[in-house]
């Protein structure tokens, strides 16, 4: 037989420790497929805002936008966007600082992907 230490993990856990993690694949609560080669307006955490034709997305919500113009902010008011764009081309967004992503052709309804249905 082994010999079992006090300290080691497969002491405490037994067979459960020499098995590899099984990670359940998360499903995307946001529907973006609809969005492709469509116009969007994106809103990042500190204010900023682009406007392009979303090309492509991942499931860490980084965006490539094609065409996009940033609005450009009031330097009187940090939080008053002007009427203003500068043209910034093709853009990769770093999904961690997305806070919005909306169709520049309207909203669409959709389903709370949080509601838990009674059983």
């Amino acid at each position: 037989t082994e010999p079992r230490t006090s300290c080691g993990s497969h002491a405490i856990m037994g067979d459960a420790a020499k098995k590899p993690y099984e990670k359940k694949k998360k499903e995307s609560i946001l529907d973006l497929d609809s969005l492709l080669d469509k116009p969007v307006r994106v809103k990042f955490a500190g204010g900023r805002e682009v406007e392009g034709v979303l090309k492509g997305f991942d499931q860490l919500v980084n965006l490539v936008l094609d065409g996009a113009q940033e609005y450009i902010r009031d330097p009187d008011d940090p939080f008053l966007l002007t009427d203003e764009k500068r043209d910034i081309g093709l853009v990769v967004c770093r999904g961690t600082q997305v806070v919005l992503i909306a169709p520049m052709d309207g909203m669409q309804a959709i389903a709370n992907p949080f509601l838990q249905e009674d059983q």
